[in-house]
């Protein structure tokens, strides 16, 4: 029987944020080390903003589901 502990772990491991490699041309790239600075916020905050504004313009009706 697992303990509460292996419960929690494992429902750690299974909602953990996916790792993703992007590559950017490097004036995109100093554009968002630029918007970063400004916010005070990292890179990845920045890009991953971005993603969720875009998948929430593309499709609407998933929108909800997928960033919930």
């Amino acid at each position: 029987m697992a303990s509460s502990r292996d419960k929690r772990d494992q429902r750690a491991r299974e909602e953990a944020a996916v790792r993703a490699s992007v590559s950017f041309p490097p004036e995109l790239y100093r554009l968002l080390e630029q918007l970063a600075l400004q916010k005070k916020v990292s890179i990845a905050w920045v890009v991953r903003d971005a993603a969720e504004k875009y998948v929430a313009e593309q499709w609407p009706p998933l929108e909800k589901n997928i960033l919930s």
